[in-house]
């Protein structure tokens, strides 16, 4: 049996009030007594409730309590009343959010919320009653009907906030005390007239458009014009509180009026997209639709700070922008800012169907408190339509909210009605000092409505005929706001939205007339300045690698580095034996194996006074256990990164070990090194058929970004690649797809078999004078083989090879089949070709596919011009890269070796393999 304190006890820790609430007088006393003695000696929710008590508080102890002076509890105190008044004050604070008025079209859904006045022991009786609890909500004793007025002002009016599974006390604290003493207190005249202003500009962007431009797609912002607002409200809360950068990613819906109206972009430049008469940069490609653009900007804040603005650019998959501009902000922090992540702000502009249904918002969630992704903290604000395309809300998602996941990192949310402005405004006020004091992501739920169907050209009342019969009565935001001014503000109030009311049609036939306005000044910024810099890529550019080599008193200098670790750090005999081989393979043989040869390179960039950021799953130590970049104390568990000790390196070598994700965490990388083209940046898959999890950020952003959206990445992913019968899920990174891909010199893809042809194509990556990302399908069990080691003259001068003539140099006169291949299938023809002592067959590799290397190919054509050409690959018939090469290399006559067509990428059964990859070579060598 329970004692009568254990009970209590479990009952205050799972919030259970009901046994307190009957429980004896007596028994609350005696628990008031120990409070007296002892504070500390009573619950923290029970030593709170007391502490707020008005009666006889009058001094404070020297343990920092608050010490009643009193020894027993006053004659005229219920404590059982008391209590359910102090319970009705948590139950508004946890669940006030379900009764609150925030949709500015329809009644909400009962979600049961409990708040009766019943549900707590209350009558009619008892609202003119006076209660101590009023102490607690800032309002001193009160009233019951007072109490429950300002409890339902608070947090069941038009803004309801979820906190309630918040751990940290700060921030409970910091929360309950901004909305319970601070965010009643009315809003200053120019702060109104600065509201009206954003409102006027929403609304005329869009009735100018709509105008003008009758039919044409623009995914308007009609219904939830109040984004403006709170955008506005944003950037100036937070450059007064030093933010210097905020970078924003949003779909489609509103982007025009947020370029107009939040960035600045110009009305002519914008209208000139809807004209058609923009000139589109022809060395780009084919550029992209006007509501996907991207957009920078400088603006000046009401305190005269200036804050740059960059809108990134966003395909229609909604929330893929979300991982690459938490990326792109985290190295504008880093590079900017020294790891200042006070000094950048990331919004993220959600709509509600898919922040719900998006699995990419969740994985960036998860990111937001890791050390390899951490950006002090992204603001979210959700554009909540209620309906997604054509699909009601209760239709898409199980959860009460669209903003649910949110609590899976502990983030707050406000749920606010779009209808009012001033809450809203102050709802983002608040969200942005949070995310300031805090350093922690913050959710606004704006629910408002969305005026038209999914685009103006469709009719939403085929799906939903009474919500949009609603829509149609309801007066726009603006309209709203003007009317609450003249009902409501004081004299000067409404003269100023009559004023504006003249200004607002004033305005709009300017826009008619097409009155020309200038564009923002603009600072470029260093990593700006660095892009511009650099130059498009020609044709020309792949004909040969930029020469990559480093001297050789920096490689012996580098090599001394990466091997050496602190005399204070004992690693792992396992690994210390790892290292002491590739110690004993340079000093007897000259060689460097392929671990080595990639940080080698990573070390001489940063030397070259360039970044290198590395990230993926188990990247640290690597996936085959080969990288060891950091290395573990096997006593202390210390981690030491080989890279972090290089004499005279400017640059910093940053690698994490990232969270079970590919979509979300490639995009970061993409995002990361979109920000500054003087950083390495790479992504490693643990396997590389794991990449298809991260397949719309290659599709929309890796592949395709540079002729959408104007902008060079140097990204690099490594996908382990090759068939050695670890089944279909280990086997292939589906180089098909990507040489599917590649067109207008868009990305490089290569397959590289050497570990010194893998240092210099790293290096190279920097070298070139304009970025491309580049694909490397890297090896596996081949990462130990010694076919793979390279002598240090090789690292010391030359450049990358994209195509490796056979190294036995055969006659070519003599030469009657000519192999050429990619990747790991070159070491097991090879090795056929010594052991049969073959002089007639020469092996070539093709380091590089794309760009395809045609003048050194056509070169070697020419040498062999007596053989007969194969194609020899592992992969089956329909993947791999032989279709790519048939429909490309037209001016060699090749035949194709390989696997049957499979559904499969590869079978499961290690003697089928066997027997697969014996058949291949056989009949490579015409056995």
């Amino acid at each position: 049996m329970l004692s009568q304190f254990q009970t209590y006890k479990r009952a205050i820790h799972m919030k259970d009030f009901s046994y307190i609430t009957s429980a004896s007088p007596a028994f609350i006393e005696s628990l008031y007594q120990d409070f007296v003695k002892d504070p500390g000696s009573v619950d923290p929710e029970f030593r709170r409730f007391f502490e707020g008590f008005d009666f006889a508080v009058d001094k404070i102890g020297t343990n920092g309590h608050s010490v009643p002076a009193a020894t027993a509890l006053p004659a005229d105190i219920d404590i059982k009343k008391e209590i359910a008044a102090y319970r009705l004050i948590l139950g508004y604070r946890n669940k006030g959010h379900l009764l609150a008025k925030t949709n500015p079209i329809r009644s909400r859904k009962d979600r049961g919320a409990n708040l009766d006045l019943e549900f707590f022991g209350f009558t009619e009786a008892d609202l003119d009653r006076s209660f101590y609890a009023g102490n607690r909500i800032g309002i001193g004793t009160a009233k019951l009907r007072d109490i429950l007025k300002h409890l339902q002002d608070t947090y069941a009016n038009h803004v309801g906030i979820e906190f309630k599974y918040i751990s940290n006390q700060k921030k409970v604290d910091f929360l309950t005390n901004a909305m319970e003493k601070e965010f009643q207190q009315p809003l200053k005249v120019d702060q109104q007239r600065r509201i009206l202003e954003k409102l006027n500009q929403g609304v005329i962007f869009e009735k100018f458009l709509h105008t003008k431009y009758i039919g044409q797609k623009r995914f308007s912002l009609e219904g939830g014009e109040t984004t403006i607002a709170a955008l506005d409200t944003i950037i100036n809360t937070a450059g007064s509180m030093d933010v210097q950068e905020v970078v924003i990613g949003m779909a489609h819906r509103g982007r025009l009026n947020v370029l107009a109206n939040v960035m600045g972009k110009t009305y002519e430049h914008i209208f000139s997209e809807f004209e058609g008469t923009q000139v589109m940069d022809q060395t780009m490609g084919s550029g992209d639709v006007k509501y996907h653009m991207g957009y920078s900007s400088d603006v000046t804040t009401h305190d005269g700070k200036t804050v740059h603005l960059k809108l990134c650019p966003n395909p229609s998959h909604l929330e893929a922008v979300d991982p690459v501009v938490v990326g792109f902000a985290r190295a504008k922090a880093d590079v900017l800012y020294a790891s200042d992540y006070d000094k950048i702000l990331p919004i993220l502009i959600h709509g509600d169907a898919s922040v719900a249904g998006q699995g990419i918002v969740y994985e960036v969630l998860q990111m937001s408190n890791l050390e390899g992704y951490y950006t002090g903290g992204t603001m979210h604000f959700v554009i909540n339509n209620q309906i997604g395309f054509t699909t009601d809300f209760e239709d898409a998602r199980s959860s009460d909210y669209c903003t649910s996941l949110a609590a899976t990192v502990q983030a707050p949310v406000f749920h606010v009605n779009g209808d009012d402005a001033e809450a809203v405004v102050k709802c983002v006020e608040l969200a942005t000092r949070y995310r300031q004091e805090f350093n922690s992501d913050i959710f606004i739920d704006m629910v408002c409505y969305r005026k038209h169907g999914h685009n103006e050209g469709d009719d939403p009342k085929f799906t939903q005929p009474k919500l949009y019969g609603l829509i149609e009565k309801h007066a726009n935001p603006r309209e709203v706001y003007t009317s609450y001014l003249l009902e409501n503000g004081e004299a000067d109030a409404r003269q100023m939205a009559q004023d504006m009311e003249k200004k607002f049609w004033a305005d709009l036939q300017e826009r008619l007339d097409e009155i020309k306005q200038n564009p923002l000044p603009y600072k470029y910024q260093l990593p700006e300045i660095a892009w511009r810099s650099l130059r498009r890529a020609t044709e020309e550019d792949f004909d040969q690698s930029p020469e990559t080599g480093i001297n050789e008193a920096d490689f012996q200098k580098l090599f001394n580095s990466i091997m050496a670790w602190p005399d204070d750090f004992k690693p792992l005999k396992k690994v210390e034996k790892i290292l002491q081989d590739k110690v004993k393979l340079f000093q007897e043989e000259g060689k460097l194996d392929w671990a080595t040869a990639e940080l080698m390179a990573y070390a001489s960039l940063l030397l070259d006074g360039n970044d290198v950021r590395m990230s993926g799953q188990d990247v640290r130590r690597g996936t085959f256990s080969h990288r060891h970049a950091v290395l573990r104390d096997e006593v202390t568990d210390a981690a030491y990164n080989r890279l972090s000790r290089i004499d005279g390196a400017a640059g910093k070598f940053r690698i994490y070990n990232s969270l079970l994700s590919e979509y979300g965490v490639l995009g970061f990388e993409y995002g990361y090194a979109m920000a500054n083209p003087n950083g390495l940046v790479l992504w490693e898959a643990q396997f590389g058929d794991f990449c298809n999890g991260a397949q719309t950020m290659i599709d929309q952003f890796i592949a395709a970004g540079e002729q959408k959206w104007n902008r060079m990445n140097g990204v690099v992913m490594l996908l382990p690649h090759g068939y050695e019968g670890q089944g279909p899920e280990h086997s292939s990174a589906r180089l098909e797809r990507f040489l599917q891909l590649c067109a207008e010199m868009n990305m490089v893809v290569t397959n590289i078999t050497t570990s010194v042809n893998f240092f210099h194509a790293l290096r190279r990556q920097l070298a070139w004078p304009f970025r491309k990302p580049m694909i490397n399908f890297s090896p596996k069990a081949n990462l130990r083989l010694p076919d793979t080691y390279s002598d240090k003259k090789e690292f010391i001068s030359g450049r990358f090879r994209e195509v490796i003539d056979d190294p036995t140099n055969p006659d070519a006169a003599h030469v009657k089949k000519v192999l050429f291949c990619s990747g790991k299938v070159y070491f097991d023809l090879a090795a056929r070709q010594q052991k049969e002592n073959v002089q007639d067959v020469a092996i070539i590799r093709m380091e590089q596919l794309y760009p395809l290397p045609q003048k050194q190919l056509d070169a070697l054509y020419n040498k062999y011009q007596k053989a007969t050409w194969f194609w020899v690959q592992e992969e089956p018939l329909n993947m791999g890269a032989a279709a790519y090469l048939k429909m490309n290399l037209t001016t060699i006559n090749f035949g194709v070796i390989s696997r049957q067509p499979s559904a499969s990428t590869a079978t499961g059964y290690a003697k089928v393999h066997a027997q697969e990859q014996a058949e291949i070579i056989d009949t490579a060598f015409g056995i």
